[in-house]
């Protein structure tokens, strides 16, 4: 594969090339795209590195529309997954699985070039676009925190001078699917404009309820609502003000995924069943988000160098109940009340609230000087609190697991400096260096609700029910955060837990007598669910023969670090339309802290990348059309990778709580390349296309091997050797064409898009299957592979398909198109949790098709 990968060299750019308005026989031309990733605009062209823009028209006609997951299927080597909100972004295999306040992204998430700490609810920012840019490869320097793998920066429209505009947009779909969207630009004299925009999105879930239960909804209900407000003042050649509002509500029934453990078990492959057939139970699912931001960008121009400012500030609130249950049918699957516990209510609940202020001052020389240079410093401070809640309904010894953190902090601050000198009119030379300091914090409990409550004759033991109907967790909202130290206090801990108990909960009542020391041992309970089915008898006095309490213990963790990046290459102009460049640039996501394992929060140290890059780009006349042919081949050194593991807190099996342990596991390469071809034909034809090629193997590493929690085993006392495997969620080969026609007809303008993806397999576990083995080295299943234990990681291969059509006529402001996206309806899992009885799937959107209306005002 190595030197396949170094033969092919590699490529670059599929961004979109739209066609000209085309007659008969007349060529389409490829059109030029600006982009700002340099933090100055360039065409692609001009771009020396590895990057794609979309106008919000490509995206339209791609398939993409208002679905930021969709953005995936329009470039290689980008993966989006959405777990309970948290947006992860994977670039060329680079990523992070872990987006909560102990982990950080991989990739740098901006909105128009402002930094976006926290990707939650990024998604329904993605409308009223301008342009989306994704660029490939470590951006230490230039873009800074966290953008190992690359960024993501979502351009809205700005509000323009002189100009008074806007339109109405009104889309149907399947999964009755209805979203509108507007804009209105108003100039407010000649100096200075307004823009106002709206957006409203209800769908029904993808996945179907198949459980006896038909009360309950399964997740993927969407109902979304977003308005932005974008003021632009231009009073002069010099000065320039840009100042954004938005504001987002997200509802429905929350984000899905579909746990495949026992249907694999059984023998059923993930291609075997139908993943959307799910069965629901006993609780709602429930979404309840919503964001607003304000951000400013300011600049001046002295003439000899410029000055700007960009700052904002963006607040989150955000609170989910899972929809619970959402495992799936297979053959032979009981699903009848008497073979599946539709009265089981342990469910998992989340809370996180974000302030975000971030501010960046950069000073810059002019874009047509010798020596362009540019140095500016960077600051970000977030507070966050964190909840998280796993109920356990009939447990014993464990009801449940809580994270709570009502005090976290992020600091980070950065100074840069980069510059592109001409040494000669088709040489240059440019380098950049940067250095961030960082320090996190946070304050809260984390761990498992423990009761032992022994029956008559010290047998064990009664059962706890909690999460009932109308159980709502306290989570931030606790008077207290102070772990407890002996029983009454712990007994008084977890009665604070909840701003209510549910119907059924007998946790309060087995607590009775607890905190004032009336009942020591507390008060015994006997219904059919606690006496287990009355193999449980109440001691004669009414308290328990012995009795455990125990609540969460104390979260404190802490970490500061600083680090440095920079970046160094060359540019040389083969001819006016041919570009050779060479580059080698860093990039580093920011380690942190774990929960308390015993009495200390163990941290991990910052994961580095380093990238070496050469490419070439290529536009010229090919028997008189224009074409372009890019490539570039690349190299990683990926050193300290961290990788999570599910560490076993209580219970056993399904019943069982854990925490997530990032750990610097592996030192990886990746050996990739990337061809990009484009060509406008006859009768308003052009094709595009892009072949990806990846390798990866980690070079050394080992991981605790958490699937054999499920078998009795001891998560920490065998861990894997992952040397020689391939990263999760990398495609060997990834192939993305687009083929585009204009053309006139029926007295108006027709364009019909198609556009193909194909990925090679994958795995979707750093594990790649690797057999589960005992200490004493034996394998677990009889098997040589996890397959048979439930684990199955792999993904097959698969093509998507999405086509678009559009018409507007010559002389009306109207247009109206047809679209579908996925369009062979390909079930394919984008990302997977394995551990404890768990083989979690995120999975993509399956064929959405519809019919949208335009008209401009």
């Amino acid at each position: 594969m190595h030197s396949l990968s170094i033969l092919l060299g590699a490529g670059l750019l599929a961004g979109a090339v739209p066609a000209a308005n085309a007659q008969d026989d007349e060529v389409a031309e490829l059109d030029e795209i600006i982009v700002t990733v340099e933090r100055r605009e360039q065409t692609l062209q001009e771009y020396a590195g590895t990057a794609q823009a979309f106008s919000g028209e490509d995206l339209l006609r791609d398939g993409v529309g208002s679905e930021f997951l969709n953005l995936a299927n329009v470039v290689p080597g980008l993966i989006i997954a959405n777990q309970e909100g948290n947006i992860e972004i994977f670039i060329r295999g680079v990523g992070s699985a872990n987006n909560t306040e102990i982990g950080d992204p991989a990739v740098g998430t901006h909105i128009n070039g402002v930094y976006i700490p926290r990707p939650r609810g990024v998604g329904v920012q993605f409308y009223d676009i301008e342009r989306v840019e994704v660029n490939k490869g470590p951006q230490g320097t230039l873009r800074g925190r966290n953008s190992t793998g690359g960024t993501i920066n979502i351009i809205t429209r700005g509000a323009k001078l002189d100009e008074t505009s806007g339109y109405l947009q009104a889309e149907f779909g399947n999964y009755n699917h209805q979203s509108f969207t507007g804009a209105l630009n108003l100039p407010i004299g000649s100096t200075a404009a307004v823009r106002i925009a709206g957006f409203a999105e209800n769908r029904d879930s993808n996945y179907s309820n198949v459980g006896f239960d038909q009360s309950l909804s399964p997740a993927g209900v969407e109902d979304e609502a977003a308005g932005r407000l974008s003021f632009s003042y231009r009073p002069n050649d010099r000065f320039s003000l840009e100042i954004v509002g938005d504001y987002t509500e997200e509802g429905g029934t929350g984000y899905p995924g579909v746990n495949i453990f026992q249907s694999a078990s059984a023998g059923f492959g993930f291609e075997d069943i139908d993943p959307r057939d799910v069965v629901n139970r006993a609780v709602q699912g429930e979404l309840d988000s919503n964001l607003w931001g304000v951000s400013i960008k300011a600049a001046y121009d002295f003439d000899r160098f410029s000055i700007e400012y960009l700052g904002s500030r963006r607040v989150l609130d955000f609170r989910q109940t899972n929809a619970a249950g959402n495992v799936p049918f297979y053959p032979g699957r009981d699903i009848s009340p008497g073979g599946f516990n539709y009265e089981n209510h342990s469910n998992v609940y989340w809370s996180q609230t974000s302030e975000a202020d971030v501010h960046e001052l950069r000073i810059a020389a002019p874009a047509d000087a010798r020596l362009r240079w540019s140095a500016g410093v960077f600051s970000l401070e977030e507070d966050q609190t964190v909840g998280f809640f796993a109920v356990t309904d009939n447990g014993v010894f464990f009801s449940g697991t809580e994270f709570t953190m009502p005090d976290v902090d992020v600091n980070s601050l950065a100074g840069y400096v980069d510059a592109t000198y001409d040494l000669t009119e088709r040489l240059r030379i440019k380098g950049g260096y940067r250095y961030t300091d960082e320090d996190k914090s946070r304050f809260g409990i984390g761990g498992n609700w423990t009761l032992g409550l022994g029956s008559d004759g010290f047998n064990c033991c009664f059962a706890t029910r909690l999460g009932t109907a109308g159980f709502q967790p306290a989570l931030t909202s606790r008077p207290n955060f102070i772990a407890p130290g002996n029983n009454a206090e712990a007994a008084l801990f977890l009665q604070q837990g909840a701003l209510s108990f549910g119907q059924d909960d007998t946790l309060v009542a087995q607590l009775a007598g607890v905190v004032d020391g009336s009942s020591p041992n507390g008060t015994c309970v006997s219904t059919d669910d606690t006496n287990q089915g009355g193999s449980q008898v109440c001691p004669p006095n009414g308290q328990h023969s012995f009795f455990t309490v125990a609540g969460p213990a104390q979260q404190v963790g802490s970490y500061s670090d600083n680090f440095q990046d920079f970046r160094f290459g060359f540019e040389f102009d083969l001819g006016s339309d041919s570009l050779l460049y060479a580059t080698v640039s860093t990039g580093h996501k920011s380690g942190g802290f774990n929960d308390n394992l015993g009495e200390i929060a163990p941290s991990y140290e910052p994961e580095e990348l380093t990238a070496y890059e050469i490419g070439s780009k290529n536009r010229f006349e090919f028997r008189g059309r224009t074409a372009t042919f890019n490539a570039a081949a690349f190299f990683y050194d990926y050193e300290d990778q961290v990788f999570q593991s599910l560490i076993q807190q209580g219970g056993t099996g399904a019943n069982g709580g854990f925490s997530l342990l990032n750990e610097n596991v592996a030192d990886t390469e990746i050996l990739g390349a990337e061809l990009f071809g484009s060509l406008g034909f006859g009768y308003g034809f052009s094709v595009d296309a892009t072949l990806l090629v990846l390798d990866t193997e980690v070079k050394s590493g080992e991981l605790a091997d958490v699937r054999g929690q499920d078998f009795g085993q001891n998560p920490s006392a065998v861990n894997i050797d992952l040397t020689g495997n391939t990263l999760p969620n990398v495609s060997d080969w990834t192939f993305i064409t687009r083929i585009q026609q204009e053309f006139n007809a029926l007295n108006g303008n027709f364009v019909w898009q198609l556009l193909a993806n194909y990925r090679s397999d994958y795995f979707l576990s750093i594990f790649n299957e690797d057999p589960i083995v005992r200490p004493d080295g034996s394998t677990i299943c009889g098997s040589n592979n996890a397959v048979t234990c439930g684990f199955e990681s792999e993904q097959e291969g698969f093509t998507t398909v999405n086509f678009g059509i559009s018409y507007s006529p010559d002389d009306g402001p109207w247009r109206v198109d047809a679209y579908a996206s996925n369009l062979f309806d390909e079930d394919a899992s984008v990302k997977a949790l394995l551990g404890n009885s768990n083989n979690l799937r995120f999975l993509n959107n399956p064929r959405q098709f519809g019919v949208r209306f335009s008209i401009d005002l």
